[in-house]
C-alpha cells in the first residue's frame, strides 16, 4: 500500500516556504526550558510537545507503550511561554509529533558534514498512513549559516545548501535526506523543529506558502568545500579506527576469559 506522502517533496525531498517576518515576534525561544539532549553538533533542545507532555526529547518508540512519532502532547509550562511558536507549529493543521526548539553552537562546514544524519521519523508508523516529515523554522538571524541536505552522506555531487536568515522556513523529508546545519557566527542558532504527518492538511499549507524546491544554493568558496570534504573523511576514518580497535579489545577479552 505504501505511505501517504506530499507530492511537493517527491522530487528533491524538501521545499522552502515563503519567509516569515520573524521580527514581529518576541524571542520566545529564550524563555523556555532546555535540556542537554545531543543531536548533530553541540546542541540543547527545548521541547514544546513530547510523547507524554514532559520536558524530554526521546523518540516516541522509546516510551511504554512504544508508538510512532505522532500525537505529541503539548507541554503547558512551555507553550505558555511560547504561544507564537506553538501557533506556528499548529498552523498547518497536520498531526504534530515531537515539537522543539534546537539551540546549536557554531558549527564549521567540515563538522557539519561529519554530523550529517537521517532521522528515524517513521518507526512503527503503520503502512497506509501519513509519512512523518519535519518543518524547520529558523528563529535567530543567521545570515551566513546554511542547512546542508544530501541524498548520500559522503557524495557532494548533489548537495543543497539553504540559507538560514531569520524567518527561513523549510519542510524536509529527513528520513530520506542526510541533513545538518553549518552555523557561522559566535552566538547560538535557534530553530523550531516540528514533526508533521503528511496528508492534505500539510499539502494545503505548502501550497499556501508557495513551497518550492527551486532555490539557489548558498555559494561557498571551493577551498572551504574541499577542506570540509577532507575534514569529514578524516573524522570518519578516526571513528572507524576507534570502533575497530574497540572490537579487537572485546575479542581479546573474550578469548582470555
Amino acid at each position: 500500500m505504501g505511505y501517504i506522502k506530499s507530492k511537493a517533496l517527491e522530487d528533491k525531498g524538501f521545499v522552502v516556504l515563503d519567509s516569515y517576518d520573524q521580527e514581529l515576534d518576541p524571542k520566545e525561544w529564550l524563555d523556555i526550558e532546555y535540556n542537554d539532549w545531543k543531536s548533530s553538533g553541540d546542541t540543547r533542545f527545548a521541547p514544546l510537545a513530547s510523547a507524554k507532555g514532559e520536558i524530554e526529547c526521546n523518540g516516541f518508540w522509546n516510551h511504554k507503550p512504544p508508538r510512532t512519532d505522532k500525537d505529541g502532547v503539548w507541554i503547558d509550562s512551555q507553550t505558555a511561554k511560547a504561544p507564537n511558536l506553538t501557533r506556528r507549529a499548529q498552523e498547518p493543521g497536520a498531526n504534530v509529533g515531537r515539537c522543539r526548539v534546537i539551540e546549536l553552537q557554531p558549527t564549521p562546514y567540515g563538522e557539519c558534514l561529519y554530523n550529517l544524519h537521517q532521522d528515524d521519523n517513521n518507526r512503527l508508523n503503520p503502512d497506509g498512513t501519513g509519512w512523518v516529515v519535519r518543518g524547520f523554522f529558523n528563529l535567530s538571524d543567521d545570515k551566513d549559516s546554511f542547512f546542508v541536505l544530501r541524498e548520500n552522506r559522503t557524495d557532494p555531487s548533489i548537495e543543497y545548501r539553504i540559507a538560514l536568515p531569520a524567518g527561513a522556513q523549510l519542510i524536509v523529508d529527513t528520513q530520506r535526506l542526510w541533513h545538518a546545519a553549518t552555523h557561522v557566527g559566535t552566538e547560538p542558532r535557534y530553530c523550531l523543529i516540528t514533526s508533521w504527518t503528511s496528508g492534505p492538511e500539510l499539502d494545503a499549507y505548502i501550497e499556501k506558502y508557495n513551497g518550492t524546491q527551486d532555490v539557489p544554493n548558498v555559494d561557498v568558496p571551493q577551498d572551504v568545500l574541499e577542506a570540509g570534504y577532507a575534514e569529514q573523511a578524516r573524522r570518519d576514518a578516526a571513528r572507524a579506527a576507534y570502533y575497530a580497535a574497540k572490537g579487537q579489545q572485546v575479542k581479546q577479552a573474550m578469548s582470555e576469559a
